[in-house]
């Protein structure tokens, strides 16, 4: 593996007040990295470990001025045991055909997208989902590091895809979408638990999946993989259950 880029030599922007996406009543603010600088596989691991995500071409985290309620979450893998109820959503889903296909656009893709978009965000700032949304940002060439959609299928049918970057230390969780009309498989947990399982094997380290916001019922899913830890005041903490 190549030396890291010096950190302190990257130059980041900060974006304009918003409203939050999360948190009602409350306005965010995100540095970006800049897009001129060249991203390699270690900073990037870096960075993932100092807290900061992907969304399509962009590095980013939060930066707001009066709140520090984004928390970076990871599973640590070495410690994570698998609950009963979670080996039952496992056993559930024995059927279905799992493989790494190339991130891009696609009318089968961008079906299951769209449909996820309409049926369980109407009310978020992702709707109304468009191709150029959905292929900004998932499906944009990473080369810090290998992307993949990871798909699951029923008899042949597509019903759900984890978006994910693969980094020396573990998987990093981009974004989930899936057929909500399969809710007795439970989709959603099981592309994490999925995740979770392949990586173990594969002798990582960690499952990154993002922020997570105590008081937000959207990000509340993530404190079900215990342990997790937290980044928080620039080191990585336990989460307490």
């Amino acid at each position: 593996m190549s030396s890291s880029t010096d950190i302190n030599s990257l130059v980041f922007y900060p974006t304009p007040e918003h409203d939050c996406s999360y948190l009602t009543g409350r306005q965010a603010r995100s540095v970006f990295l800049s897009p001129d600088q060249g991203l390699d596989e270690p900073t990037y691991m870096q960075l993932t470990d100092m807290g900061f995500r992907r969304s399509g071409e962009h590095i980013y985290r939060p930066w707001c001025d009066t709140c520090s309620e984004c928390k970076s979450v990871r599973v640590p893998l070495d410690q994570f045991t698998f609950r009963k109820s979670q080996k039952r959503v496992i056993n559930r889903n024995k059927d279905l055909e799992v493989t790494f296909e190339e991130p891009k656009f696609s009318d089968e893709y961008y079906a299951l997208y769209q449909h996820y978009i309409n049926t369980r965000h109407a009310d978020g700032d992702m709707h109304p989902p468009s191709e150029e949304q959905f292929t900004s940002f998932l499906c944009q060439p990473n080369p810090a590091c290998r992307s993949y959609f990871i798909c699951f299928r029923a008899a042949e049918k597509l019903i759900a895809v984890a978006v994910v970057d693969m980094l020396p230390k573990g998987v990093s969780a981009i974004y989930t979408f899936f057929d909500p009309q399969y809710s007795i498989r439970s989709l959603g947990q099981l592309a994490v638990l999925w995740q979770i399982s392949w990586a173990k094997k594969q002798s990582l380290s960690y499952v990154y999946l993002g922020y997570w916001i105590k008081n937000c019922q959207k990000m509340s899913y993530k404190a079900d993989y215990q342990p997790l830890e937290v980044f928080n005041d620039l080191i990585w903490q336990p989460l307490e259950p």
